[in-house]
């Protein structure tokens, strides 16, 4: 019986699904990424990672095993040993383990087992319909702007050639009608220019005025605020109340998740005995599981700093938990 189906189909509804006697299959969730120089975009989606040092039984896979083949929970059980065994002796042949749509093991030369996970699965269940794409790259063409040809100007020369060939006869009654609306065009000039100073004086001298009232009145309330006097009678002591804020730590560094409250209590036993002496149990969440956390913290670059020293030097996978 291949068990790798039913771990995957765990890992779309729990972040740890723990394999007895061989480790734990955890997921993490990533958000919506955009590859920019292959024009890529990637929707959110769960990553699975491994934890070999992870093999206590939480009876989450053997209880899932036992009502889907409609078997004991003990005969679960004795198929996940017999699983488990065989793909032990293929890691130590040196064997590549290929777990159908959750990824492979394989034994690097340090002799340490190393899962990579297969990307092409999405265990994202809000992600649903949504896969990765390419989208082309967007060539803005520029817009040419015509400029206006301007008219030629004719030289003045060749106006003056054109008078001097052409004879003019000059009217006595078309010059006095121009000089009478040279007249008629100044009177008017001058009449708006007369009209728009007396608006302009007109409405500083409102403005002056305004400005003077707010000024006195301004000088009267301050007098009267100066000769007030206010007296307090047995005026009462200042309290000074200071309420400390509780220090919020939003982001856990995770090692396991448990079914059995005890099991996670257990674990957090075992995690202040290797030195992690802020291990603790962290509430239930909405897939019923207790979260063991190496620590909690209130800043996202320490909690990402002691991920990063966990999995790199104790080579322990784990991953974030954000509030």
């Amino acid at each position: 019986m291949k068990i790798e189906k039913y771990i995957s189909a765990l890992l779309y509804r729990y972040q740890c699904v723990t394999v007895p006697g061989f480790g734990a299959f955890l997921t993490e969730w990533q958000s919506a990424q955009v590859i920019e120089g292959q024009h890529s975009f990637i929707p959110p989606r769960k990553i699975v990672s491994f934890n070999s040092n992870i093999k206590s039984n939480d009876g989450l896979l053997a209880n899932h095993i036992s009502l889907t083949e409609k078997i004991s929970y003990d005969q679960a059980l004795s198929k996940i040993n017999y699983q488990t065994n065989f793909w032990i002796q293929q890691l130590l042949n040196k064997e590549t383990l290929f777990l159908e749509n959750i990824g492979e093991i394989l034994v690097n030369s340090e002799n340490n087992w190393v899962f990579k996970p297969n990307h092409a699965i999405n265990y994202l269940t809000d992600s649903f319909g949504l896969s990765s794409f390419n989208s082309p790259e967007v060539i803005r063409e520029e817009k040419i702007v015509e400029k206006n040809i301007e008219t030629p100007v004719v030289p003045l020369t060749s106006i003056t050639e054109v008078n001097e060939e052409t004879e003019v006869f000059e009217s006595t009654n078309s010059k006095t009608n121009t000089t009478w609306l040279k007249y008629a065009a100044a009177v008017a000039i001058f009449s708006s220019a007369g009209t728009f100073g007396y608006k302009y004086y007109y409405d500083y001298s409102i403005n002056q005025q305004t400005v003077l009232v707010e000024k006195t009145v301004q000088e009267q309330v301050n007098k009267k605020i100066q000769e007030a006097t206010f007296i307090i009678p047995n005026p009462k002591q200042v309290v000074d109340l200071t309420i400390e804020k509780p220090i919020v730590k939003p982001y856990h560094v995770i090692a396991a998740a448990f079914r059995s409250e005890n099991n996670a209590k257990k674990a957090v036993r075992d995690l202040i005995q290797q030195g992690y002496t802020q291990a603790h149990v962290l509430p239930m969440n909405k897939h019923n599981l207790f979260p063991v956390a190496f620590e909690s913290f209130s800043s996202l670059n320490e909690a990402n700093k002691l991920k990063n020293k966990i999995i790199t030097e104790q080579r322990i996978d784990a991953w974030l938990k954000i509030d």
